[in-house]
């Protein structure tokens, strides 16, 4: 008996993607124990055999371009050359986007070793000059950051209506479920704005719910249950909240200057006004030759003390280097503005022993070349150093959570924590003369920014640090 024609190539498909799937987990299953004999953490971590195992991957010709990625990613983590703390611009999805502007946001922070942050996400607003967002609003606690250009933000509550004009550096919060409406004011500069959410409904997810346009809420309701609520019937009240369709449009240049009609950055405070923050406005905490810190925090600033973030811009100047420091209490998010450099950290958990497995301690470095764009965590009380490229400056703006009473401890320069050890208990620890150990630690004169590295190699893979 002859099966009919579409039966038997639908049978041969099945009969080739069964095989095609035998050979994908062999290859996988070799490829684990492949890297898996090499025990060593070092060796984990320059494994020599993940270039053969990604090259297998790679000639497998039955393999779809789906497999062959999943092959690849599989080799990476066996090799410990995984890195859950570093995200590129291939990790952000686009939620929203039209000929005038986008957003992304960045991947859930779902790794077993960002818990701390897992109830949070970071987005990118990007408005081409003269764009209009519709309104909408977020199930999510937001922080926003203007990270370039200038625009103008309407908040929408129950009792009044606020409008401010933003610029670069300003900060704002915005509570959840606030209806908001934004403009690009400019004509000819992008405005870029970063966000930091923190959802309320369901962790780690945040739905946007546009009131107008091609995706409406509004078409989610029956058509007797709208022309009740608004008295009229319902295919005029569905028109109308179709709208111009696009959820980001273009302003006329009468529109931005009516829309723009506000006072720049709002009153603050002033009784129930928000308003912004400018975090360009603040005075330096930190200053030097090699790099600037400016902060606003939960403890002077209303806005951010229900939510306990506060926001960091950090300039490190091209060539320096922040000293090696670890926080006390907050996870910091930091976002590179402009610029590239390179950071390392050490991390226990990632390690092949670490403090909970009984076996002896151990860390092993993270490390990372940066650029515009890319999003880094440091959990607390990591060590960590971050170093500018020796030809531009490094841009950061820095989201910390759980930042109140956070401190930082320096573990080099002027302020470092080793000069506060008595003398008897630095010949102990260290095994040598207390002059010695000051002789090292006591060195460097400069707090928080310093000097660094003589050279960042453009692969970012390591880092000389012989310095200049």
């Amino acid at each position: 008996m002859r099966f009919p024609s579409s039966l038997s190539s639908h049978s041969t498909q099945l009969v080739k993607k069964r095989t095609r799937m035998k050979v994908f987990a062999f290859v996988l299953i070799f490829c684990v124990s492949f890297i898996s004999t090499t025990t060593s953490f070092e060796a984990k971590q320059q494994d020599p055999e993940l270039p053969q195992c990604l090259h297998l991957c790679k000639q497998q010709q039955a393999y779809s371009e789906t497999e062959k990625r999943e092959c690849r990613e599989m080799c990476k983590k066996e090799s410990g050359d995984e890195n859950p703390y570093v995200f590129e611009e291939k990790h952000f999805s686009t939620v929203m986007k039209s000929d005038h502007g986008e957003v992304q946001i960045l991947q859930r922070f779902n790794h077993s070793l960002l818990k701390g942050i897992e109830n949070f996400r970071l987005s990118v607003l990007v408005g081409n000059p003269r764009a209009f967002f519709s309104p909408a609003h977020w199930d999510a606690e937001t922080v926003i950051f203007v990270a370039q250009g200038k625009g103008s933000i309407s908040l929408v509550r129950p009792e009044k209506r606020e409008s401010i004009n933003i610029k670069c550096g300003d900060i704002l919060h915005i509570p959840s479920g606030t209806t908001v409406y934004l403009i690009n004011r400019d004509d000819n500069e992008k405005l870029i704005i970063i966000k930091l959410l923190h959802p309320v409904s369901t962790p780690g997810v945040v739905e946007t719910f546009f009131g107008v346009g091609k995706e409406s809420f509004f078409k989610a309701f029956s058509g007797e249950l709208l022309e009740a609520a608004f008295k009229t019937q319902c295919s005029r009240v569905e028109k109308m909240f179709e709208g111009a369709g696009d959820s980001i449009l273009e302003a006329s240049e009468e529109q931005i200057r009516a829309l723009s009609h506000h006072e720049e950055g709002g009153i603050w405070p002033f009784s129930e006004s928000k308003g912004t923050i400018n975090l360009f406005e603040q005075k330096p905490l930190k200053s030097n030759d090699y790099g600037e810190l400016r902060e606003v925090s939960p403890k002077e600033h209303r806005q951010l003390q229900d939510i306990n973030i506060a926001l960091a811009f950090i300039n490190v100047t091209k060539g320096g280097m922040e000293n090696p420091f670890y926080n006390s209490k907050s996870i910091n998010i930091g976002v590179v503005n402009r610029g590239a450099g390179y950071l390392e950290m050490a991390c226990p958990h990632l390690s092949s022993h670490s403090s909970s497995g009984g076996a002896p301690i151990s860390y092993r470095k993270v490390n990372a070349h940066v650029k515009q764009g890319t999003v880094y965590i440091v959990p607390p009380d990591h060590p960590v150093i971050i170093v500018a490229s020796k030809d531009q400056n490094l841009e950061l703006v820095v989201f910390q959570i759980n930042a109140r009473d956070n401190k930082r401890f320096s573990l080099a320069g002027k302020n470092n924590i080793w000069k506060q050890l008595e003398k008897e208990a630095k010949e102990l620890a260290f095994g040598r003369p207390s002059r010695e150990v000051d002789q090292v630690a006591g060195k460097e004169d400069e707090d928080w920014f310093m000097k660094g590295p003589s050279q960042i190699p453009q692969d970012g893979a390591y880092i000389r640090m012989r310095t200049e």
